[in-house]
């Protein structure tokens, strides 16, 4: 945390896990909750939005999205599969690329 603030970044932490993603998701406090365990972050985001839900991997040296919910093998070849997921991956992937441009001229 001391390294993001040195680089300008407005980062608080810990946050108490009872209260961080309704303060995150509800009240709007933070753009981004960082876990450290899978379940930690899944759980909450399934139930505030399970259909639309995005995981992403922070700190990888190369962009990395996908659906929040599996692979919904169960659901192939039904046409009963929900892609929001997987849309919202690839415009949060493209979002993220676009960022990561615009911060690479400007070095």
């Amino acid at each position: 945390m001391t390294q993001a603030k040195q680089e300008g970044l407005d980062v608080l932490g810990p946050v108490a896990p009872d209260t961080v993603f309704y303060r995150a998701a509800i009240k709007k406090h933070f753009d981004i909750v960082v876990v450290m365990y899978h379940d930690q972050g899944h759980i909450p985001l399934k139930v505030l939005g399970f259909e639309a839900g995005v995981n992403t991997t922070v700190g990888l040296p190369f962009i990395r999205t996908s659906v929040d919910h599996g692979t919904a093998f169960g659901k192939a070849g039904k046409g009963t599969a929900d892609e929001r997921s997987m849309l919202e991956a690839i415009y949060l992937g493209a979002q993220m690329a676009s960022v990561r441009k615009g911060m690479m001229k400007g070095q």
